[in-house]
């Protein structure tokens, strides 16, 4: 474990540092990076809550030695003026800013977290826009949702800033023009439709860049910037005293005062986890090194054994928590429903620690109804009226990943652990299965079965199973919001609880339209 932390160390570093290698022409441009934005707006020593940090990792590259993760945008969770918002930030010390494919998933990603927790979204924005070298008609037509989650954030009654640190160009000047409040850099901001070079293509036009859209222009004859900063530092000053001035203070909330911490140490996290995702887990010893006291209240304990359902406190938070010590059986599926039902009666949170090989097979379990009693345990997790929060702490396959309330199900949040698999079967189970498949085949036929030829493919299907598993893939392509080192796991889910229950508390003022541009 401790050597798959240092691996996603290495990746997370390895995108700082290609963002990094243009300090010298920021620094020659008087422009700090990406980074250090966020570092200067965020209040010093407050939590922060990376987002999708491995959004992209293996797509651009095969190579997992040379790729870069990030999608060349910069985002997570933090308190600006003492107020949680999502802060995103183009990494413009990488290919300029341009927004990569699965940078743009992410950016949706987190507008969509940021209009379920009522988190205000506070954009850094320095872009290249769209690789046109790279240029796919999806990306383009997909890429519409961005500005209408922009809209759809406004008209929430959720403040949308934008700080303009640098160029945004055809779709990218919509995310000022979305904008609630726009902050510009003199000498620096640009946002045009058409740069001057599509000018001169489309109209044969000849503009200069400060004319079609600079930052005095814009702040003095389009009016589409509030604020005229001097510099980088001082844009960041006055978004911060933006923030200040909404008067978004933390709702009432009702939670336990000083909570107890677990009673075991978060240290043995590391090791509770076999490398064989087939070797049994008991699954409250993860619990009780999360929960307040470690203090685990057993619902239906002796019903449907190997699926864990407990209520229990997380930094004060009432939650209940649904794991699994083995498949999920028919039993075990018809309490996980009751207990979801029971946590939106009492307006509980679910978190859901994965660790499933899937729902039970077999005569037995087909015949006892696996399949309708399993459907109803997804209706209650698709339809749960609680705030949802999934850990992928292990094995998550089949539809084991739909039950325990998987991507596919909008958990509010959802993070790995470095060693967690997904996937619809193990390699080996789908290995075995397409080897029977085959040779059954075969055998109707009446031709011999080639040895080697069959292990060949055995080999072959498991390593495809295999490579797409790992948490770092399937975090590259955005199936969780970030792969996190277990012991902050406890940290990580009192956060997401916290904001969940800001959100329920605060009162919103939405409007038929998003605040326009005057």
């Amino acid at each position: 474990m401790l050597s798959r932390i240092a691996a996603l160390r290495a990746l997370e570093e390895r995108a700082a540092q290609a963002s990094a290698k243009s300090r010298p022409v920021f620094d020659k441009r008087g422009q700090l990076l990406p980074r250090e934005r966020i570092a200067l707006l965020l209040d010093p020593g407050s939590p922060y809550l990376p987002l999708c940090a491995l959004a992209g990792f293996m797509q651009d590259s095969k190579d997992p030695e040379q790729s870069v993760p990030g999608g060349g945008v910069v985002a997570g969770i933090g308190f600006v003026e003492g107020v949680r918002c999502m802060v995103v930030a183009s990494d413009s010390g990488i290919d300029a800013g341009a927004i990569q494919p699965m940078g743009l998933e992410k950016i949706l990603r987190v507008q969509e977290i940021a209009l379920q927790n009522k988190l205000p979204f506070i954009h850094l924005v320095e872009s290249a826009g769209a690789n046109l070298m790279r240029y796919r008609v999806e990306g383009f037509v997909h890429g519409g949702a961005l500005f209408r989650n922009l809209a759809r954030l406004s008209a929430a009654g959720i403040p949308v800033l934008t700080v303009q640190h640098g160029s945004g160009t055809a779709g990218g000047a919509y995310m000022p023009g979305l904008s609630d409040v726009v902050i510009l850099v003199r000498g620096r901001s640009r946002a045009f439709l058409a740069g001057p070079p599509l000018l001169m293509a489309a109209t044969g036009e000849v503009a200069t860049e400060e004319e079609l859209g600079g930052a005095e222009m814009h702040a003095m004859v389009s009016g589409l910037g509030e604020s005229l900063a001097e510099d980088d530092r001082h844009a960041i000053g006055m978004a911060k005293q933006h923030v200040a001035l909404m008067g978004w203070t933390p709702g009432a909330i009702n939670l336990k005062v000083n909570p107890a911490l677990p009673a075991l140490a978060a240290e043995e996290l590391l090791g509770l986890m076999a490398d064989d995702l087939r070797q049994p887990v008991d699954m409250r010893e993860v619990m009780a090194r999360l929960v307040d006291g470690s203090d685990l209240l057993e619902f239906k304990p002796l019903y449907g054994a190997a699926t864990l359902c407990v209520q229990a406190s997380i930094d004060g938070h009432a939650v209940g928590i649904i794991s699994n010590n083995g498949p999920i059986d028919v039993a075990g599926a018809n309490k996980a429903t009751h207990f979801i039902q029971r946590c939106c009666q009492l307006g509980h949170p679910i978190v859901y620690l994965q660790n499933t090989t899937g729902y039970m097979v077999g005569k037995e379990s087909e015949q006892g109804g696996m399949i309708k009693h399993g459907s109803k345990m997804i209706q209650a997790v698709t339809n749960a009226s609680v705030p949802q929060i999934t850990i992928q702490c292990g094995a998550s396959f089949g539809a084991g990943n739909y039950g325990m309330c998987g991507r596919g199900y909008a958990p509010r949040f959802l993070f790995s652990w470095p060693n967690a698999k997904t996937a619809v079967m193990g390699g080996e189970q789908a290995a075995r299965t397409m080897q029977i498949v085959t040779e059954a085949a075969m055998a109707r036929k009446g031709v011999a079965v080639d040895a080697a030829q069959s292990q060949a493919q055995f080999d072959k299907i498991v390593a495809m199973f295999e490579a797409q598993a790992g948490a770092f893939y399937t975090s590259g392509l955005l199936l969780d919001d970030g792969v996190i080192d277990p012991r902050d796991t406890r940290a990580v889910l009192a956060q997401c609880l916290a904001m969940c229950a800001e959100a329920d508390a605060r009162q919103l003022h939405p409007m038929q339209f998003g605040v326009a541009r005057m």
